[in-house]
């Protein structure tokens, strides 16, 4: 019974040697030949275009849009504009009243577009009132419609501010 099961379980060992070698060269020259090359390239040329194609497709192009601003000063009859600051992101503008350049009631800037990206907007305007009923009012328009607005009232130098960000909902 003995011999029965070393020959039952005999393995040819040349024969499974000569077919993994085999096997490991027809590997061996497909890794080396020109379709593998190709292949590959085809491969790192469909990934590049993927991930372009995605990437491109994350970007937000509405994340930020433009906006139509101006701004806008005004004092009750007999008040006087002393100055108007505008900043619309880090750009600031200063006008002042003087005889050479005379700042009067109502002020408006040109209309100009602000592109939600620079966040922030702001309008600061003193002017000197003659009586306790004097106001001084200053608009932030946006869109063609008043998002803020300030009134000061009283008698003297007064002062209002606006700020305003594009990013706060």
């Amino acid at each position: 019974m003995e011999i029965f099961h070393k020959s039952y379980f005999y393995i040819n060992k040349k024969l499974i040697f000569g077919t993994l070698k085999n096997l490991f060269g027809e590997m061996k020259q497909f890794y080396n030949s020109k379709s593998l090359l190709r292949l590959s390239f085809l491969f790192v040329l469909l990934f590049s275009v993927i991930t372009v194609v995605n990437s491109c497709k994350k970007d937000d192009d509405d994340e930020f849009q433009d906006h139509m601003v101006q701004f806008e000063v005004k004092t009750t009859t007999g008040g006087e504009i002393i100055a108007v600051v505008t900043q619309v992101g880090t750009v600031q503008n200063t006008i002042y009243n003087t005889p050479l350049t005379p700042v009067t009631s109502p002020w408006k800037s040109e209309e100009f577009f602000v592109n939600s990206s620079q966040a922030q907007v702001n309008l600061d305007a003193n002017a000197d009132m003659p009586d306790p009923e004097s106001e001084l009012t200053i608009n932030l328009w946006i869109d063609g419609e008043i998002a803020r607005t300030v009134t000061k009232k009283g008698k003297g130098v007064l002062e209002a501010s606006i700020d305003y960000s594009f990013l706060e909902p």
